[in-house]
């Protein structure tokens, strides 16, 4: 139901605080300023994305979560939700006002039934306040996982709601809960593998053979193009949902002379932990996009030059990590959609631009340098025949940057106008205004 209450706008977010810690249960907590807890609540993953706070509250049950709502939008105060704390924009998920933190959602129960067509043996119910690799890991012992992008909606009340949720990155309400399938956590293939730079030409090669020629729904790979203070190379992180792929799969990869590699038969919780995604953990950072229909041998050479360009440029700037992470998917995906705002029916494949640095004084030099080289990949894609120019450039937003000349039609497309009355109809008083993301 949405919140209609009146406001009482406060200008010391404390002052929310303390109303908020009277009138939560003993199942939540408010903390503040050198509580190790306050300290884990405004952390992020990337350091540009954390603010110091007011206080930081925990919400230990649903209903104590919409208590607090109702507490900081009656008193206008500003307020972050945070989770995995991966988003790199700043502000989409932290405040200088209240930070609520979902650590205490944290359950993971498997609902088993028989096996369905879609392959699926059940549903789990989600906490939201989890990272995936937690997830994981719990299940691994009843011998099932999930696939972390897609969740059931089987109350048909709130399809509106599932439609304006899926997509929006803090903008509409809180999910406490999610309820994706499940399926058998049977082994796959897979690993990590780095090539040098004197390899890098073979692998390129290989990458373009892959997007032309791979249609398994079980193969997926993600070639980023990494450089490391000024060294280019990349890392392939490969897996195949079974334990034995076809012949023709991954042998191109395989036989490119490597510097480290660990693919082998494995774990789905084995395979999330062979990927190194925390060596960056609290330095600087951004993401930038391109959405792309395909790789053509001269669209992935630039994808290296950029690689290579910025990585050199920047190696004594303070960067410590540039990466293009090529994310190859099959057209079929967008069939699969359930009714979200995004995928689009469009097909598109997003190119995942990520800089690591040390410095804030430099946050604008390498963001700068981020939406040029975007460009550039854009550009050529374009030029080569890609059908993505203006309109039809729809980015994906866990990518896409925070910008005030951002046109949100390049994220939603044709269902900017939908969502903006969902926005209306579940948000009247604007609410979720008072937290970080794309504004409607």
């Amino acid at each position: 139901m949405p919140i209609v209450e009146p406001r009482f706008p406060v200008f010391n977010y404390t002052i929310t605080c303390i109303n908020i810690a009277r009138s939560v249960s003993k199942s939540s907590n408010v903390y503040y300023f050198g509580h190790p807890q306050y300290i884990k609540g405004n952390m992020h993953w990337a350091s540009s994305s954390s603010q110091i706070s007011a206080c930081v509250v925990e919400p230990g049950n649903v209903q104590d979560l919409s208590t607090i709502l109702k507490i900081v939008s009656n008193t206008s105060t500003p307020f972050g939700i945070r989770s995995g704390g991966h988003a790199t924009n700043p502000g989409f998920s932290s405040t200088p006002g209240v930070q609520i933190v979902l650590f205490k959602l944290n359950e993971v129960t498997y609902h088993p039934a028989p096996v369905a067509a879609d392959g699926s043996v059940g549903t789990v119910d989600i906490g939201s306040g989890l990272v995936w690799d937690d997830v994981y890991k719990t299940l691994q012992s009843q011998n099932v996982t999930v696939l972390a992008e897609q969740s059931v909606w089987s109350d048909h009340r709130y399809r509106n709601g599932f439609r304006g949720c899926t997509p929006q990155w803090n903008h509409y309400y809180c999910v406490c809960n999610y309820e994706p399938r499940s399926v058998l956590g049977a082994q796959g293939l897979g690993g990590l593998t780095t090539y040098t730079e004197g390899q890098l030409a073979k692998l390129n090669n290989a990458v373009v053979d892959f997007v032309k020629t791979v249609t398994d729904p079980k193969a997926s790979i993600i070639p980023a193009y990494n450089s490391i203070i000024g060294q280019p190379g990349v890392s392939l992180l490969m897996f195949y949902d079974g334990p034995t792929p076809p012949v023709g799969i991954f042998e191109r990869f395989l036989s490119i002379p490597h510097f480290t590699s660990d693919v082998k038969t494995r774990s789905f919780t084995s395979l999330v932990q062979a990927s190194p995604s925390d060596i960056t953990y609290g330095t600087r950072g951004a993401f930038n996009t391109v959405s792309l229909k395909t790789y053509s041998s001269s669209l992935i050479e630039q994808v290296l030059n950029q690689t290579k360009f910025w990585g050199q440029k920047f190696a004594f700037e303070g960067a410590l990590f540039i990466s293009y992470d090529v994310e190859p998917f099959l057209q079929t995906m967008t069939s699969r959609s359930k009714g979200g705002a995004y995928p689009h029916d469009n097909f598109l494949m997003p190119l995942n631009l990520y800089y690591a640095w040390l410095s804030d004084t430099k946050d604008k030099m390498f963001t700068d340098a981020m939406e040029e080289s975007a460009q550039v990949i854009y550009n050529q894609a374009v030029a080569e025949g890609q059908d993505i120019a203006g309109l039809k450039q729809i980015k994906y937003g866990n990518y896409a940057p925070a910008s005030s000349a951002q046109d949100l039609r390049s994220i939603y497309g044709d269902n900017l106008p939908r969502l903006k009355q969902l926005k209306a109809q579940y948000d009247p008083t604007n609410i979720m205004g008072l937290a970080g993301g794309f504004r409607f």
